[in-house]
């Protein structure tokens, strides 16, 4: 993991709106051969590949029912776009704040915790996958999934971040949801 935010990650409101319609330029233009099943025509003529915004009460409604306060980036994303389609990489989509909830709490959550709390050494001094789907809230999700850890908050509010590939049952740490997602970026 790297400690300093990755260069171009967005930050603010403003940042994520110029950010997201860069981004989405880009993820149309390189699939533009492929079949766009989950995106629709008016996103790809637009290349805005989110919703319209989540409203401050939709997300102080969810960050009382979860009992946290979202980290800033992710805050700031959601102000802009309630969710995101068309991901670089694994992913299929971001949630919409309505569907963000505690992996403990989803049917691969579930699963993957009994798995992994099977197998785990309490010996190993590596990160145990058990305990981070435990605390972690999943955030978006395809074939690997992102992941957010409140028990991992850095100086400026932000939450660790990690994208778990269970192909391979390996999980990758980022400082923050912005640095994850600009990662994704290059895998367009």
């Amino acid at each position: 993991m790297t400690d300093l935010p990755l260069e171009g990650a967005p930050r603010t409101v403003e940042e994520w709106r110029g950010y997201l319609a860069e981004y989405g330029k880009e993820y149309v233009e390189a699939n533009e051969d492929e079949e766009y099943s989950s995106l629709t025509a008016e996103q790809i003529e637009s290349h805005w590949l989110g919703a319209e915004p989540a409203g401050e009460q939709t997300i102080a409604a969810q960050e009382q029912r979860l009992g946290i306060q979202f980290p800033p980036s992710l805050r700031a994303f959601l102000t802009v776009t309630d969710g995101w389609q068309g991901i670089g990489g694994w992913i299929d989509r971001i949630s919409p704040c309505a569907e963000i909830d505690w992996m403990r709490n989803t049917g691969p959550g579930d699963s993957f915790i009994h798995l992994y709390a099977e197998g785990e050494d309490p010996e190993d001094d590596t990160i145990s996958l058990a305990d981070l789907f435990r605390r972690a809230l999943l955030v978006a999700a395809g074939e690997d999934l992102w992941l957010l850890d409140p028990t991992e908050t850095q100086p400026d509010g932000e939450w660790t971040a990690y994208e778990f590939t269970p192909k391979y049952g390996t999980v990758e740490e980022y400082p923050s949801f912005a640095e994850l997602f600009h990662e994704s970026k290059d895998q367009i």
